[in-house]
């Protein structure tokens, strides 16, 4: 479920953010779940409680959780907020793609059949 690597550059909090928001996203954590104590998070992952707690933080700060003093921390249940967030990262990736793809040569007429190409692939499915 959720995993750190060692030898990443991302700091072991930033990367169980990065876990913790990419369940969600995916529905493999739903709206009120309840998330391991910190104490119990730590001790699976092998890390510092102070780490995990950061990252809770931040992702309370964020509004993906929310915590119930003595009972836990928690996922939200209107994920409204982070999916329009996430959206809006990847329409920035591809418009940075897109002018990437320009400045080589590459026509409108063929990124967009390339887009096609993926919602139609995506709807066979």
């Amino acid at each position: 479920m959720i995993t750190i690597d060692s030898k990443s550059r991302l700091p072991f909090y930033e990367q169980l953010v990065e876990n913790i928001r990419a369940l969600v996203l995916s529905g493999a954590l739903e709206g009120d779940a309840q998330l391991p104590s910190v104490r119990q998070l730590a001790g699976e992952l092998g890390i510092n409680p102070n780490t995990v707690q950061k990252a809770y933080a931040s992702l309370e700060q964020t509004g993906v959780i929310y915590t119930v003093p003595g009972r836990g921390n928690f996922i939200c249940s209107d994920t409204t907020a982070l999916r329009a967030d996430r959206g809006e990262s990847l329409l920035e990736q591809l418009r940075q793609l897109v002018l990437q793809l320009r400045r080589l040569g590459i026509g409108q007429e063929r990124v967009a059949a390339c887009v096609q190409e993926v919602y139609k692939e995506e709807q066979r499915q």
